[in-house]
């Protein structure tokens, strides 16, 4: 297995640009994911939920891959690829193809969906990844999207595989197995936000950091409150938390991605606010609230 990755920091999850025509905008996606290193994002995260995999095909996924790769091996930043499935077989054949693809530094595998597995079987699933894996994995816990979430004993138990590197929590919540997991993982395990409303009191309290969406807009500030919230700079996360939260709450107020991808694109970043169906892209009051979020902010 590869060496150890230090997973602290603030990590984008990249949306996937389309051209006016429907094929993955290559030069977007290069231009942007430049531009979010360059803002002080840590690394990036290709075909996590907000680059909307599920409605790529698989020569798509490989060539978002390969373009976010060669921007991260430019600027010296790490790129963690989004995979997993809801059968055990097929996500270990993701793995071991991702894990095998140059330049990729880690694995967000995804809880099971739609299944409903028990949790035992859950950890079992994501142990099994884990030891098909040549790269570090970070479990992706969020039951909201997958119909079953684990509970903090499990967690613990990921925890303390071999090859599990980290969690990426989204749970909707600050709940007491947050708090537990935070409290009881073993040192160099990394708990990263996976909702960004809650990125600097997981910060404050011990995480290592968050996949955040919105950290599209407004990235330097996302990064200044990662930063302060590894730091233990409470005053200037709490500040920095509360500048971004509206912006937060405008951009899910549809379903992710389109609120990202609309504002990019009226920002000028990406050619087209297009996502693929079934999402549609976002009416014009999300559009204009979130803008004027961001000015405010």
């Amino acid at each position: 297995m590869r060496s150890a990755l230090d997973l602290r920091g603030l990590w984008v999850p990249l949306v996937t640009p389309f051209t006016p025509d429907d094929r993955v905008d290559h030069d977007a996606l290069a231009r942007l994911a430049h531009r979010l290193l360059a803002d002080g994002a840590d690394g990036l995260v290709a075909l996590g939920t907000t680059g909307e995999p599920a409605t790529l095909t698989a020569d798509e996924r490989r060539s978002v891959v390969a373009t976010c790769a060669a921007v991260c091996d430019e600027h010296g930043k790490p790129i963690m690829v989004g995979c997993g499935t809801n059968a055990t077989a097929t996500t270990l054949a993701e793995v071991e193809a991702w894990s095998a693809t140059p330049g990729v530094d880690a694995l967000l595998v995804v809880t099971p969906y739609y299944t409903r597995p028990s949790e035992a079987a859950i950890v079992a699933h994501v142990q099994a990844a884990a030891a098909a894996s040549t790269v570090p994995v970070v479990v992706y816990n969020i039951p909201y999207r997958t119909g079953r979430g684990l509970g903090a004993e499990s967690l613990l138990t990921l925890a303390a595989t071999p090859n599990v590197a980290g969690l990426k929590q989204a749970v909707g919540a600050l709940d007491h197995d947050t708090l537990e997991q935070l409290r009881r993982a073993p040192e160099g395990f990394a708990v990263l936000a996976g909702d960004d409303a809650f990125a600097a009191p997981i910060a404050l309290m011990g995480g290592a950091g968050a996949i955040a969406a919105a950290a599209h807009l407004a990235t330097p500030a996302w990064a200044a409150l990662v930063r302060a919230g590894l730091d233990g700079d409470a005053a200037t996360a709490s500040r920095l938390a509360a500048r971004l939260l509206p912006i937060v709450d405008a951009g899910f107020a549809e379903p992710s991605p389109a609120g990202w991808k609309a504002a990019l694109h009226a920002l000028g970043e990406i050619a087209t606010p297009a996502v693929r169906r079934p999402l549609t892209e976002a009416d014009d009051d999300t559009v204009t609230r979130l803008l004027a979020e961001l000015a405010a902010a």
